[in-house]
């Protein structure tokens, strides 16, 4: 089985956040009519708190499911419900200090914040297939060496 390397795996997180943030910066700044430093302070900030709730709440939901079933094993069902309640958990930590700091009402916020997850859909998609691409696995590589 073809595996990346760890530092392949950092440089696909770095460069991932990097043009993801030099894309949507301008772009919501535009569309939101808000200087383009404040939404890079809006993306940056999120970024973190998205990996720093990613953590905590990976952690709870993977305890949680251990106490209720007895295992972490995820179906298709319980990896929709797990990323509906991590959306849902992200909005609700999100969106008031976004809105109090871009003095932006709730739902402006919310239209926002959709705007974002949708780009991301996308952009996750393409920029996947683009560093494949780019960066290509290299034949051989042996699975222990991907931690």
């Amino acid at each position: 089985m073809k595996m990346r390397t760890f530092p392949d795996r950092i440089r696909h997180a770095l460069l991932f956040e990097a043009i993801g943030l030099m894309i949507i910066t301008p772009v919501a700044a535009y569309l939101f009519n808000k200087p383009i430093m404040h939404m890079g302070v809006v993306g940056i900030g999120s970024a973190t708190i998205a990996t720093i709730w990613n953590f905590v709440f990976n952690l709870g939901f993977d305890h949680g499911m251990r106490r209720m079933f007895g295992d972490t094993n995820k179906t298709f069902k319980m990896r929709l419900v797990h990323t509906v309640l991590f959306e849902i958990g992200l909005l609700a930590i999100l969106l008031p200090p976004i809105a109090w700091y871009l003095n932006m009402g709730l739902f402006e916020t919310l239209q926002l914040d959709l705007a974002i997850v949708a780009f991301y859909l996308v952009y996750n998609f393409v920029f996947n297939v683009a560093y494949d691409r780019v960066f290509p696995v290299p034949a051989g590589r042996r699975a222990e060496y991907a931690t």
